[in-house]
């Protein structure tokens, strides 16, 4: 007989030994799971009537989890992105709990066996070199905001910096000296250096010139000196976008980010003809497969390959061995 397993401890000790302590997990991860269970703890005191401290283990089976889920999907609107990485940190706890309590064998196995949902994949959105270009004269370099925005902009693009990076960069994390470069810990505590191209190492030598605002040392701080928060960002890159597009077309109607400019910055790698496992080092991807989503994004680089292709009603040349290879096979 399966004896009763309290739920809370269990999620306390996933939390604070196995993400925190074992795994050493960034503080994105963290929040991550933390908003899954919280919301999950709702729904399932919604559904059975009981408060979370008073959960069971068994209490929570694979349809209940398949229905929250669903509950997610269709009543409050998120995507089926968003959905798969609920599912991801419910499963991380259940394989965690797999050797915790492997009485529940069972019920874990049922759970883990919850498939992610499949979803059409969009092409990665990135902008062209016009729109970059507009939108780096965008910020009013007058003002010190301008000048920041700027400088914040261009390190952006050119860098591939997650949002997070850029946003935590201190001044002591940028190098710009000989073999300028920017010194960041990224996703799953990797740390890895990113060189940084001329016209940048420009404009930030600048802007390290420019009166410190704080003493977090904070690169591109808010008005206060401090960090700036995900909304400011938004904020600053909105209001620019708005005004590039003005003298740009293209850009009516886009959302600019901190990824979609990250996005952009793998696409110039890729057509200079960086190869995949230099890009892969570059934007911190734990897999050289993850960088496969940009070959399938540029169409230029597939009308190039459509040209050195022999058209459908054309006829192939015949191939004829060169000097070199003839003199080599005569002299074996």
């Amino acid at each position: 007989m399966i004896t009763r397993t309290n739920l809370a401890p269990l999620l306390e000790r996933f939390f604070t030994h196995r993400l925190i302590q074992q795994r050493d997990a960034s503080p994105h991860t963290i929040s991550s799971y933390r908003d899954t269970f919280r919301q999950l703890l709702k729904f399932i005191q919604h559904r059975l009537h009981k408060s979370p401290d008073h959960l069971a283990l068994e209490e929570i089976d694979a349809p209940l989890i398949v229905a929250f889920l669903d509950h997610l999907e269709k009543a409050q609107g998120i995507s089926v992105r968003s959905r798969n990485l609920r599912l991801t940190a419910i499963h991380s706890f259940f394989r965690y709990v797999a050797f915790e309590a492997p009485t529940h064998s069972e019920q874990i196995q049922r759970v883990l066996f919850i498939p992610s949902k499949c979803f059409t994949r969009t092409l990665v959105p990135f902008f062209t070199r016009p729109e970059v270009d507009a939108m780096l004269d965008a910020p009013d370099q007058r003002t010190w905001f301008g000048r920041r925005d700027h400088a914040f902009i261009l390190t952006a693009v050119q860098t591939g910096l997650r949002l997070s990076e850029m946003t935590g960069l201190k001044r002591e994390d940028v190098t710009i000296g000989t073999g300028a470069h920017v010194r960041v810990i990224g996703k799953n505590r990797k740390e890895r250096c990113t060189p940084i191209a001329k016209s940048t190492r420009k404009v930030l030598k600048a802007w390290f010139r420019e009166p410190q605002r704080g003493k977090d040392q904070v690169l591109f701080p808010n008005a206060k000196g401090e960090r700036l928060s995900v909304h400011g960002v938004q904020y600053l890159l909105t209001k620019h976008c708005l005004t590039a597009s003005k003298i740009c077309p293209s850009l009516k109607g886009k959302r600019v980010t901190v990824h979609r400019l990250r996005h952009t910055a793998a696409m110039d790698l890729l057509q200079a003809g960086v190869r995949r496992s230099v890009m892969a080092l570059w934007l911190g991807h734990n897999s050289v497969e993850t960088t496969q989503i940009y070959l399938e994004a540029t169409l230029a680089m597939k009308e190039s390959a459509l040209a050195r292709t022999v058209p459908p009603q054309g006829k192939a040349g015949r191939y004829k061995p060169g000097a070199h290879l003839l003199d080599f096979l005569n002299g074996l």
